[in-house]
């Protein structure tokens, strides 16, 4: 895909078969897409819509949260932005794994749900009652899980921002970046 003109290899979670759930293929879908971000030298962007891992694949499905997440290493090996989308819903292991990996995490919207284990659980589990907006982006957010919250309209827009900004594809950011470099040489130069 192109955003801002920007070469970008992305994948995207359909919630709509069995959840959003990741087993073998999903996981090496995401691997595959990875490693064709790094062998074109191209961002790669991950929206994410997961219940979390399939869970009748047993130790196949979980697997892919380390295997995921060690592509996940190898693209920022090779320094390529790494952007997630959160979607609703966001949970389980992809939660606690690859999807909050992100040099940016993005929430797509106020009441985006984002969390490991379901409030029910976590309450039962604690014996306390949960904050209000617990496990919601905004909530996320706050907690700094969460960098932006964007509606899917602007995504696409506040994306290639980003992107510009961090692969200095922007002209102001790359006429301050020269003005600073020759700022630098300046001062070695009067310190030696």
């Amino acid at each position: 895909a192109k955003i801002n003109n920007i070469n970008v290899t992305a994948g995207a979670f359909d919630f709509a078969f069995i959840g959003g759930s990741v087993g073998a293929s999903e996981g090496e879908a995401i691997i595959y897409g990875i490693q064709n971000a790094i062998d074109n030298k191209q961002p790669f962007i991950l929206f994410t819509a997961s219940g979390g891992m399939r869970m009748f694949e047993s130790l196949i499905a979980l697997s892919q949260m380390t295997r995921v997440t060690l592509a996940v290493n190898e693209l920022k090996k090779n320094n390529l932005p790494y952007i997630v989308v959160l979607t609703d819903p966001t949970a389980g292991g992809i939660t606690a794994s690859y999807a909050m990996l992100g040099d940016l995490e993005i929430a797509e919207s106020d009441h985006c749900l984002i969390s490991f284990a379901g409030s029910r659980v976590i309450k039962a589990t604690i014996k306390e009652d949960l904050p209000e907006g617990f496990q919601k982006s905004r909530y996320v957010q706050k907690t700094g899980f969460v960098d932006l919250i964007v509606d899917r309209k602007d995504l696409a827009e506040n994306i290639g921002t980003i992107l510009s900004i961090l692969l200095k594809k922007n002209s102001v950011v790359s006429s301050e970046e020269n003005e600073t470099s020759e700022d630098s040489q300046s001062l070695t130069k009067a310190a030696s």
